[in-house]
């Protein structure tokens, strides 16, 4: 993204009016062996406040090129963004302020592990401004926990919980299920107590074996033993049906949430609006000049330091998206959502309708339907095939 090649218009005619910022800090405990998130465990000491200056200059660069925008949310993911002392927080969030209108609504969400030592510093991440908090507590049962390499108890899971609801004013926390040797009944007394103990918002993963990690090698290995096809249909069905049933239906497919607890900055990326990405790996979408560019930062922490100092970013890829590549990203996205896709957007982004053929074909199997407003959205049947959907409407 240099500077002689982008303008520095506000408004793009390919724009939704969606914006905001994720902060990726790249720092774990230690390295779960599900996880293919770029993360990395340092055990030495460094300097924090130096390390966040570069936060402070990326966001300054990105900020030439995006300025008018409203910022409606920032996301701190990692990692382990609760391993940041509250005041780096702050600072980053000054930094950003400095540069865009913040919505004073604007949703300000921190990834948290729920361990004792950080739940410790909600307080203080609060006076720094953030008012959602996500935690990872994964399960609500000891021995899984420890399978999936969790440093929390669960009592230490459910006091963080406990704890992040009585300071900030919204809270979510996630569980992975279908996990190896499972059951329906076990996932079904733990999902009715999670349920009890949530209070707008629940991210209930599907466990998916991902390339690079220690899971992955295990499972290869013959040692990892995963639900079927059938019974992975069953875990979701029976999630679908005890969310819906509670009152936090899911308004993604991975995502529950009572009626004005979504995710605002999730919705932002599934609505495929714009963020810039700052951090060791982050991943942006900006509009400039009526084109869409995909960044993504330097992965290895340090070395991405390095970059930020000397150049005042840390980018190693700048693409502008094809026309025909928008259009998949926004059926990829926005088909993940209850709400479904605008097709009159998808037109406008890719230059081409989506074959009625294709629809007439995907509606007649019970995959999708049209909704009242003209929005095309999967079906509770289609979602499990997600993938196949968004690829035969791509075609």
């Amino acid at each position: 993204m240099s500077t002689e090649s982008l303008g520095h218009n506000s408004v793009d005619a390919r724009s939704n009016g969606l914006f905001g910022v994720y902060v990726h800090w790249p720092f774990c405990a230690a390295k779960c062996p599900y996880c293919d998130f770029n993360s990395h465990v340092h055990r030495g000491a460094f300097d924090e406040a130096h390390y966040v200056e570069a936060y402070a200059q990326e966001l300054a660069h990105f900020a030439k090129h995006t300025q008018g925008r409203v910022v409606q949310s920032v996301f701190f993911g990692g990692g382990t963004p609760s391993l940041m002392d509250p005041r780096s927080v702050g600072g980053i969030l000054d930094a950003i302020a400095k540069h865009w209108i913040v919505d004073p609504k604007a949703e300000i969400t921190l990834e948290a592990n729920p361990t004792s030592v950080e739940a410790d510093r909600f307080r203080g991440y609060r006076a720094a401004g953030v008012n959602r908090v996500s935690l990872g507590v994964q399960s609500l049962r000891e021995g899984p926990l420890a399978e999936l390499g969790r440093k929390h108890t669960v009592d230490e899971a459910i006091a963080a919980v406990r704890l992040a609801q009585s300071i900030f004013p919204r809270t979510s926390f996630d569980l992975i299920y279908a996990r190896p040797r499972q059951t329906l009944d076990e996932w079904q007394d733990e999902l009715t107590e999670a349920l009890w103990i949530a209070q707008g918002h629940l991210s209930l993963y599907q466990l998916t074996i991902e390339m690079g990690t220690r899971y992955y090698d295990l499972f290869r290995a013959g040692k990892l033993k995963m639900p079927d096809e059938d019974l992975s249909a069953d875990f979701y069905e029976m999630t679908q049906e005890m969310t819906q049933k509670a009152g936090l239906p899911a308004y993604e497919i991975s995502n529950h949430a009572r009626p004005g607890q979504e995710s605002r900055h999730n919705l932002i990326y599934w609505r495929y609006g714009e963020y810039v990405g700052v951090g060791p790996g982050a991943h942006g979408r900006l509009l400039i000049n009526n084109q869409r560019h995909a960044t993504a930062t330097e992965k290895l922490p340090f070395e991405w330091e390095k970059r930020v100092h000397a150049r005042g970013h840390g980018m190693v890829t700048d693409d502008v998206l094809t026309w025909e590549e928008e259009g998949d990203e926004l059926l990829v996205m926005g088909l993940r959502l209850r709400e479904g896709i605008d097709p009159a957007r998808f037109a406008k982004l890719s230059g081409r309708k989506i074959s009625d053929r294709q629809i007439n074909e995907l509606k007649a199997i019970g995959f999708v339907e049209t909704l009242p407003n003209g929005f095309i959205r999967v079906t509770d049947k289609g979602w499990p095939v997600l993938d196949a959907v968004v690829a035969d409407l791509a075609a």
